[in-house]
């Protein structure tokens, strides 16, 4: 089984970026319509508009 490959891009602190098994890659999941699609592949990565910080502290505080 190959080991995943780190992401090499401001990506990898993105709540969106995540790891598929199948595919055996990194992907963003962020859901977008047709024409957000269009403006989020216009943008480079490093200034992505839709990039949310993933917080794991976050989630522990509202497990509590």
């Amino acid at each position: 089984m190959k080991q995943p490959q780190t992401p090499q891009s401001r990506c990898d602190f993105c709540a969106y970026y995540d790891y598929d098994e199948e595919s055996e890659q990194y992907v963003c999941e962020i859901s977008l319509d047709e024409d957000e699609m269009a403006g989020f592949l216009s943008f480079h990565t490093e200034n992505c508009p839709y990039f949310n910080p993933y917080d794991e502290y976050k989630l522990v505080q509202k497990q509590n």
